[in-house]
């Protein structure tokens, strides 16, 4: 993004310092919900001996709409990224932003994940620097509940190169069809008041869900993802297309307490219809969860950004501060969590004390790096961040 915080065309007084903090707010949750994955049952790189259901119901509270908010929040970046420099430096600012990151990440900060994986898992008795010798060679010897595991692997990082296609996309529309951009953006604003905000984009996600979930299970792998693109590319154009429109945002805003209730409700089905016990649920059950899933997410995401349209609005150095460190933040956590979570299991220390432990030492040293990071510049761009140390009040980026 521009070092310019983003401002609504033609209203430059009022500027969209909500979303930066909302952005901010969803990342952060990340480290608690994959400290969160190595306490509950399901699939994760490490498990702790503490695994088990209790806080499944919580990370359900977000798992509907965290990354999708994150693509809807960075479809807005993107266009007004767009208004602000030409197309063709668009296209650069984005792949230095996203590519050098995405490659030293899979590279550098992924593969402690992939070891300790296999070291939990396949009882690997090599060292790190032999696995990295099978990791770079592109080995596909390890098996894991029967699936080879994909070495190399970007692993957390599969956002970036997700955001990087539809950030291209969005370019090429852009570049090559600026004409249909604008019509599908006056069509769409015109549309979404209301009612329709609610139910236009909640109603395509449904018929996404049940049509392509069972046939295209997400695998985070870009190719074949047809679902979690079929998603994810919609939420980042839909928030492409609204980026700039004052009403759509003000609308957001008055229909935040209806969106908070549709979502609790939603929440409330999915927490008992994942804790009945039953052989196979019927498929119009199963269908009925898909569309309560998408409703619950959509509805989360118009409620967050509606309340911090309402009390976040504001600009301080605290929103400076952590919009430069979010993405670095991000680019670390899951790799520190791995490596803290495995290092600390000789303690054998009571589940609460351990995680509340995990999550202070993961934000700590996360922290820490970025203020290194910050003050190094050839570390910079390796984490999408501009060359050179400043504190600038950008907005949004690189996401």
């Amino acid at each position: 993004m521009s070092n310019s915080s983003l401002v609504l065309p033609g209203l430059p007084s009022q500027r969209l310092y909500f979303l930066d903090w909302v952005r901010i707010i969803a990342f952060f949750l990340l480290i608690l919900y994959h400290v969160g994955m190595y306490y509950v049952e399901w699939g994760w790189h490490v498990k702790s001996s503490h695994a088990s259901s209790a806080i499944q119901p919580l990370m359900m509270l977000t798992s509907p709409w965290r990354l999708s908010l994150l693509f809807f929040i960075s479809g807005v970046a993107s266009a007004f990224m767009l208004e602000k420099i030409a197309t063709g430096k668009f296209l650069r600012s984005r792949s230095l932003r996203l590519l050098l990151p995405l490659i030293f990440g899979m590279y550098i900060v992924v593969p402690p994940q992939a070891y300790l994986e296999v070291v939990e898992k396949l009882a690997y008795a090599g060292s790190y620097n032999e696995f990295m010798q099978l990791y770079l060679h592109r080995f596909r010897g390890f098996k894991i509940e029967g699936k080879v595991l994909d070495l190399p692997t970007w692993n957390h990082l599969w956002f970036v190169s997700y955001l990087w296609v539809y950030s291209v996309l969005l370019w090429f529309w852009l570049a090559y069809k600026p004409a249909w951009f604008q019509a599908a953006r006056s069509c769409l604003q015109k549309q979404m008041k209301g009612w329709r905000i609610l139910v236009f984009p909640a109603a395509y996600l449904a018929m996404v869900r049940m049509g392509l979930l069972s046939s295209f299970p997400p695998n985070n792998g870009l190719t074949g993802d047809w679902y979690n693109h079929a998603c994810y590319l919609f939420i980042f154009t839909f928030g492409a297309l609204v980026a700039n429109s004052s009403t759509f945002w003000q609308e957001l805003a008055a229909m935040r307490w209806l969106a908070l209730r549709i979502a609790a409700c939603g929440w409330l089905f999915l927490i008992i219809y994942f804790n009945i016990d039953y052989p196979e649920a019927p498929k119009w059950l199963l269908m009925l969860q898909r569309c309560v899933w998408v409703c619950m997410g959509w509805s989360a995401i118009i409620a967050a950004c509606g309340y911090a349209k309402e009390y976040l609005n504001v600009d301080s150095p605290a929103r400076r501060y952590l919009t430069q460190a979010v993405f670095p933040v991000y680019i670390l956590h899951q790799t520190y969590i791995v490596i803290m979570a495995h290092s600390m299991k000789p303690l054998a220390l009571p589940a609460l004390t351990e995680g509340i432990l995990l999550i202070a030492l993961t934000a700590a040293t996360c922290f820490f790096s970025y203020e290194i990071i910050r003050r190094v510049s050839f570390l910079r761009p390796l984490f999408g961040l501009d060359i050179g140390f400043a504190y600038k009040p950008r907005s949004l980026s690189p996401g």
